[in-house]
């Protein structure tokens, strides 16, 4: 399969506009489980104007949050798809500037020493675009994240000493969630990446943070961990918006990598309650948006 160009660039312009106004189906249903186990009167009527402010925001087509966030496109491409890399990064590109600037969106890129914006969402290494493959040979897809900055100033990283143990994780990610405490706009997606490198340990945190709601970790081990973490962040009663209550986090979500005897690094990268993405799957026939 030949890649359209301008179909990604019109579909990632698209992408943009869809994560910033609709919110997934899994972080809703989030919603309304925390609303049945939530036992503060507080923290229910705090959740329940979250939702209000969903279904208004979405009803007039408005954004969910003000916050535009850091664009980042994850790139999945099947065996038989053909591309030029690089044009394919500046299609991305043009599609995330003309969501920006015909839309329009407020842009949230700036220079990080002359703090310069060009009101476009784009700037050195902006939009952020990484690619994976598939087995699925003729297909390529397409997911978008506006990462807020008040999930993403909430990031952590730990180069553990492997005799600390499992402990040391469960230490170090109770730690992350008290210290964000309401920063995060919590209910928040705690994404949690243990072992391989500084680099690689940061990036599965961030894929972990913005999993679905009903995924689970695709090692044994690293799921009974996500339950057992799960369960005790919402003992911590940080609650909705930081103002107390049993509904700090919609999950604890675990990405795994092996790693150097000598070294366990552990990262946190957190998602807010507007935990919105968008997705695009392209085929040999047509276009599918969605989450």
């Amino acid at each position: 399969m030949k890649v359209d160009l301008k179909a990604v660039e019109d579909s990632s312009k698209e992408l943009y506009i869809r994560a910033l106004k609709i919110l997934p189906p899994d972080i809703k249903e989030g919603f309304r489980r925390l609303l049945l186990g939530e036992t503060s009167a507080r923290a229910k009527q705090m959740l329940s104007t979250m939702t209000t402010n969903i279904d208004v925001a979405e009803a007039n087509t408005n954004l969910l949050c003000q916050d535009t966030g850091v664009p980042v496109y994850y790139v999945k491409v099947g065996s038989n798809v053909q591309f030029n890399g690089r044009e394919l990064i500046q299609a991305i590109r043009r599609g995330c500037e003309r969501a920006t600037l015909e839309h329009p969106l407020r842009s949230s890129i700036v220079h990080p020493i002359t703090r310069k914006n060009n009101q476009n969402s784009c700037g050195i290494d902006v939009p952020v675009i990484s690619f994976d493959f598939i087995d699925e040979p003729d297909v390529l897809e397409i997911l978008m994240v506006p990462k807020g900055s008040g999930a993403e100033n909430n990031s952590f990283l730990k180069m553990a000493v492997p005799a600390e143990g499992v402990n040391a994780i469960k230490e170090f990610v109770i730690d992350c969630v008290l210290a964000a405490g309401g920063k995060t706009c919590p209910p928040t997606i705690v994404g949690v990446g243990i072992g391989g490198t500084s680099e690689l340990c940061v990036a599965m945190a961030k894929r972990a943070a913005i999993r679905s709601l009903d995924s689970v970790c695709t090692d044994p081990d690293g799921a009974a961990l996500e339950h057992e973490l799960s369960m005790a962040v919402n003992k911590l009663g940080v609650g909705p918006q930081g103002l107390g209550g049993d509904s700090t986090s919609f999950a604890v979500h675990i990405e795994l990598a092996a790693t150097h005897i000598t070294m366990n690094p552990i990262a946190v990268n957190m998602q807010c309650h507007s935990a919105r993405r968008a997705s695009a799957r392209f085929t040999p026939d047509n276009i599918t948006y969605g989450f």
